[in-house]
């Protein structure tokens, strides 16, 4: 069992407490902050929680307490991080790991003199159609993976913080660029090193200092393409799609919104459908058990294991470095207009990699570029020629 404390009583810190006290079972938070008394008193009431303070370092120093989950916004994670780094306690943070990439460096560094363990709570690579289709992937099922678009679009975040550059670090970009780029890297393989990035971003809807749109590509060592679409200006709810494109197959995922589970009410449906719903009326999109379609289940059944069994989790802090590189690669180009080196200053993964390439030969002479069957029942195959270069197509 695991004693947990929970700082943070936000969305956030409600799903991540809804899972800690449901899949394994035999884990609690005993210990939740706050940053007003009367919220944390609700919070531990709401989930039978012992003990609740509005001074993090009560929480965090709990000699009950063995692991921190960070779910506060992104200029406090460095502070609790280095705390409950110096209380010797497991740390598992959401995402962003940090507001920039200088700040995810210091708080990687740091753990990792403090020996540690840390675990970067990015749910959406642990949704269970995340899990099953990188599984397909890693077997083989179609190919080797060429690109990646992950898109998460809503109509902007509940609380006020986001709206708020000097605290987030950046809008949409930052707030859901690091769920779409981490998945991005998932698929095409982590051990593959990100090397540069072209990115667009705007403020289009909200009279906000920071971006509400934002599409970028990431390219990787291999030639391999990670696509991120984000926005704080889509209506109608909660978009997660994902899509994988292979050399010899493909994938297309709905996360959530369209899930399969639709609902007309002409009343309106009475009580909460799902996040960021905006309507009760009309055909509307519930979703069974948010907290096992976002992933959270998965996510910390693989930190709490990984914490017990003494390994490494499917998403540490170094992950969330990576990511929070890329973003700042994305934001200079937004200003730059031009691709822009991510800039590593550590590099685990692989140092030399194959390029992507797949060409099939047709017989000694030719490559075949493609080979289809029409309408009219004709057979046709379209050729390169390995000497001239030249295309050709033939019937056969």
């Amino acid at each position: 069992m695991r004693k947990i404390a929970m700082l943070g009583t936000g969305l956030i810190g409600t799903f991540y407490t809804m899972s800690l006290h449901g899949l394994r079972n035999r884990d609690r938070v005993v210990h939740v902050y706050s940053r007003t008394a009367e919220r944390a008193k609700k919070f531990a009431e709401d989930f039978k929680i012992p003990k609740w303070t509005t001074d993090v370092k009560v929480a965090i120093n709990d000699p009950e307490v063995d692991v921190v989950v960070v779910g506060l916004p992104n200029n406090i994670h460095k502070d609790v991080i280095f705390t409950a780094a110096d209380a010797g306690k497991a740390i598992l943070c959401t995402k962003p790991l940090a507001r920039h990439a200088e700040e995810a460096w210091e708080i990687l560094k740091y753990v990792e003199k403090a020996g540690v363990f840390h675990g970067y709570l990015e749910d959406l690579v642990y949704t269970p159609k995340h899990l099953k289709a990188r599984s397909s992937v890693q077997k083989g099922a179609i190919g080797k993976v060429l690109w990646v678009r992950s898109r998460e679009a809503h109509p902007g975040p509940h609380s006020d913080w986001f709206w708020k550059p000097e605290i987030s670090g950046g809008g949409v970009l930052l707030d859901m660029g690091c769920h779409c780029i981490e998945i991005g890297r998932n698929f095409i393989g982590k051990d593959i090193r990100p090397v540069e990035v072209v990115c667009w971003a705007d403020t289009q809807v909200h009279p906000i200092e920071s971006e509400d749109h934002a599409i970028g590509l990431v390219k990787y060592a291999n030639g391999a393409i990670g696509q991120f679409e984000t926005a704080w200006s889509f209506r109608g709810g909660m978009e997660l799609k994902d899509e994988v494109s292979g050399t010899d197959g493909s994938i297309k995922m709905d996360n959530f919104l369209r899930t399969g589970f639709e609902m007309f009410s002409a009343p309106g449906k009475s009580g909460y459908i799902s996040e960021k719903v905006e309507t009760q009326t009309g055909w509307i999109f519930p979703v069974g058990d948010e907290v096992h379609e976002l992933g959270y289940n998965f996510m910390f059944a693989d930190m709490l294991d990984a914490i017990d069994n003494g390994t490494r989790p499917g998403e540490d802090f170094y992950d969330g470095y990576v990511v929070n590189e890329i973003m700042d690669a994305c934001y200079r180009s937004v200003k730059s207009k031009k691709w822009e080196p991510v800039n590593l200053k550590e590099w685990k993964g692989k140092d030399k990699v194959e390029p992507l390439t797949a060409f099939r030969e047709y017989d000694e002479k030719y490559w075949l570029v493609k080979e289809e069957l029409l309408t009219d029942k004709r057979k046709k195959v379209i050729l390169k020629d390995k000497s001239t270069g030249d295309i050709i197509q033939k019937e056969i």
